[in-house]
């Protein structure tokens, strides 16, 4: 095992009634808000206007930023840091998934920042101040609620990128599985694959830290056997509790401690996706996950053997990818282009923006041949 910090910097709040500390929380801070969402969703499931009561009742200004995207854009991220900059605002509230959260980070650092935000994607500038962020979970999968990480889009460069700061961090966070109901069945199951996906590449990263690597399958099987249940029970607080759960803890770097790093190469390779055609974060793991594997099987062969043993009680690989790739189409979620909706014939210009793009993997490489694998296996 290899040396590790262990430090959690924010404060979460998981349950029915944990929200009731919101007013405290806010005020601790200052008077004037950024509240930051997405479309329509929370002002449909009411969440809104509750949050909106808390401001009113509790002599809270706030300003909101509505409008961010599933696969969040640099250009809401400056908009809204703008406006939060011209309200002189003291913190931010982001109300929603992981695509608000990961925007709200950025913006958090941006409105002191005053610089274009993509400058600290692309690493010509450093994060050196950030407003207090406040988060309140809709959705559960990214974990974003709990690490210093965002990833974002810029569709003028045609990238898609991650950025880890831990200036990044929330200071405190709102799990309420009450909140995740009206989550529909398709990006419910998004979100599993996400959640699974966390797991893997943490699970097939660098180093050995068996405690870590059986957190990783723990958080799989748990996966694995709600979702199904879930998926026919949308309002069940307690699947939807262990959901939201798993999610937080598959990237709050539990699973990492004692080995060198993940693998995030098909987090690169699904970003891709969601970069070109806008197809969900979830929908490209799925199709990328199964793909990758048979790929790399033989230079996996070890740990993807004692994984299958672990879920599906399979020791021959393509039998055990074969039970992933099952399991994804069960819960309906997409394992080639046809079912993400994008025709075969993108194949040579997924490959070109691959290349453009340099995905190149990261513990495992991937190269051009590599990457002509993985789209093979996907057309």
């Amino acid at each position: 095992m290899d040396a590790f910090e262990y430090y959690f910097p924010t404060k979460v709040h998981f349950g029915k009634e944990q929200l009731n500390a919101l007013p405290s929380v806010l005020k601790s801070y200052g008077k004037r808000i950024l509240l930051v969402y997405g479309k329509k969703a929370i002002k449909q499931n009411g969440i809104y206007d509750y949050i909106v009561n808390v401001f009113n009742e509790n002599n809270l200004q706030f300003t909101e930023y509505q409008g961010i995207k599933s696969n969040p854009i640099i250009d809401d991220i400056n908009e809204a840091a703008r406006s939060g900059r011209a309200a002189g605002v003291d913190m931010i509230l982001a109300v929603g998934g992981g695509s608000v959260i990961d925007s709200a980070k950025l913006i958090s650092v941006s409105v002191p920042g005053e610089t274009d935000a993509w400058n600290y994607m692309s690493g010509k500038a450093t994060p050196h101040k950030a407003i207090p962020l406040i988060t309140v979970l809709t959705l559960a999968a990214t974990g974003s609620e709990m690490n210093n990480i965002a990833v974002i889009s810029n569709p003028a460069t045609q990238q898609k990128m991650p950025i880890r700061h831990p200036l990044l961090s929330p200071r405190h966070s709102f799990l309420n599985p009450e909140f995740t109901f009206s989550v529909n069945r398709k990006y419910t199951a998004y979100g599993i694959v996400d959640i699974i996906a966390h797991a893997l590449e943490a699970y097939f990263g660098n180093g050995r830290s068996p405690l870590s690597d059986k957190f990783s399958i723990a958080i799989i099987r748990e996966m694995m056997e709600i979702a199904k249940p879930l998926l026919n029970r949308p309002e069940d607080y307690e699947l939807r509790a262990r959901m939201m759960y798993a999610a937080t803890n598959a990237l709050n770097g539990l699973t990492l401690y004692g080995k060198k790093s993940g693998d995030w190469g098909v987090h690169a390779l699904g970003h891709i996706l969601s970069l070109m055609y806008d197809t969900p974060h979830g929908a490209s793991l799925s199709i990328m996950y199964p793909a990758w594997l048979k790929c790399k099987a033989e230079i996996l062969r070890e740990p993807l053997v004692y994984l299958g043993k672990e879920l599906f009680g399979e020791n021959n690989p393509p039998d055990i990818i074969r039970s992933l790739e099952r399991f994804f189409t069960e819960i309906e979620s997409p394992v080639n282009l046809r079912q993400a909706g994008i025709s075969a014939d993108e194949k040579d210009h997924i490959l070109r923006r691959m290349i453009t793009n340099n995905v190149n993997g990261w513990m495992y490489p991937l190269c051009e041949k590599d990457l002509e694998c993985i789209l093979n296996h996907i057309v």
